[in-house]
């Protein structure tokens, strides 16, 4: 296909994603089998919507919020089972309850009260994502993979439309700052710390963050990151090489999770030059920096969601990768080499 032809197809498909509804998360009673979720969340949007808002001016001022979301007791591992038709809490996910906070002080409060630990999940979505969308995901991730700690959502203003790469874009560095400040508030007190999970343009967001932290000299904060997971990242691999030499000693584990078959990936590089992003690199040898663990989950792509989500949404991936974690940590290995002895071929292993 040639290059016109592909950005035609790039056209439609975006044309029509743009005319499809969005799924908006909706209350309902709680199921006794269902199990509830909290999910607490920093916004640079609008609460009051969780639709689509293309077009519309960014808020000046983050708000903070805690969404209870209730997963049925039919959930299948990677799937957010959305309402058709009126919500019920026994077969799809629905809120519970929700409510915001004054600031981020009495959110964190509020969090460490609610689930023990002093480390949290920070959870950065991707472009195209709607509020409902990112607060479900987490939900999910919080579910699926067992997740102790408490985990939140940063929902940076993505215009939640597939016509709005390029207002996402801008959106990651109008909210650099925000997601500064919110790790800030997070890891304030002494034993803090924040776990990073970026998907897609939101690895981009967390790289440029961190670089800017860097930038001010401050390590402390830094060394408060207790590590970072970038999934399908859509960065440059060469900006994401300036990026990482800004920030120098990067947390640690620092993993990229990667997928040759991303369809997602392959239509933003024809928007961005016709160059692999870095979630659909060829190998782990492409990132020279032995700081860096790069995870190749080519093999087990599902077609879901275009392959750009495979960490998340395939079954199999979320049960290798949770009884990874789990070998590895008991067995004091890297998760990486552990991973070497599951996966076809398995990824390289430093040595």
């Amino acid at each position: 296909m040639t290059l016109g032809l592909r950005i035609l197809a790039l056209c439609l498909l975006t044309v029509a994603a743009a005319c499809a509804p969005r799924p908006v998360a909706m209350r309902a009673p709680p199921d006794p089998a269902a199990t509830i979720v909290p999910v607490f969340g920093i916004s640079g949007r609008r609460l009051d919507t969780g639709k689509p808002t293309f077009g519309t001016d960014r808020p000046r001022q983050v708000q903070h919020f805690r969404v209870d979301v209730s997963l049925p007791p039919t959930h299948r591992p990677g799937q957010i089972e959305w309402p058709d038709g009126p919500p019920d809490a026994a077969t799809d996910f629905v809120v519970t309850a929700a409510g915001t906070y004054p600031d981020a002080h009495a959110l964190v409060a509020d969090m460490r009260r609610t689930v023990p630990g002093r480390e949290s999940l920070l959870y950065v979505h991707g472009y195209n994502n709607t509020l409902s969308e990112a607060t479900f995901r987490m939900a999910q991730i919080l579910h699926d993979f067992e997740v102790k700690m408490p985990g939140l959502v940063f929902a940076w203003p993505s215009a939640g439309d597939p016509r709005g790469y390029l207002y996402d874009r801008d959106s990651v560095l109008f909210a650099r700052d925000d997601l500064e400040a919110s790790l800030r508030a997070l890891a304030a007190r002494p034993g803090e710390r924040v776990f990073l999970l970026a998907h897609s343009m939101g690895a981009h967001l967390t790289m440029e963050t961190l670089r800017q932290i860097a930038l001010k000299g401050d390590r402390a904060l830094l060394n408060r990151i207790s590590g970072v997971a970038l999934i399908s990242p859509d960065i440059d691999p060469d900006l994401f090489g300036r990026q990482a030499a800004a920030i120098g000693t990067l947390p640690q584990p620092f993993v990229i999770f990667i997928s040759r078959v991303d369809r997602a990936l392959t239509l933003s590089g024809l928007v961005t030059g016709r160059k692999p992003r870095l979630g659909a690199i060829a190998g782990a040898e492409e990132v020279r920096r032995p700081d860096v663990q790069v995870i190749d989950l080519t093999d087990l792509a599902d077609g879901t969601a275009l392959n750009h989500f495979i960490a998340v949404t395939s079954p199999e991936a979320i049960e290798l990768l949770t009884n990874s974690m789990a070998r590895s940590e008991r067995a004091g290995r890297s998760l990486l080499r552990t991973l070497a002895d599951q996966l076809p071929g398995g990824p390289p292993v430093p040595r």
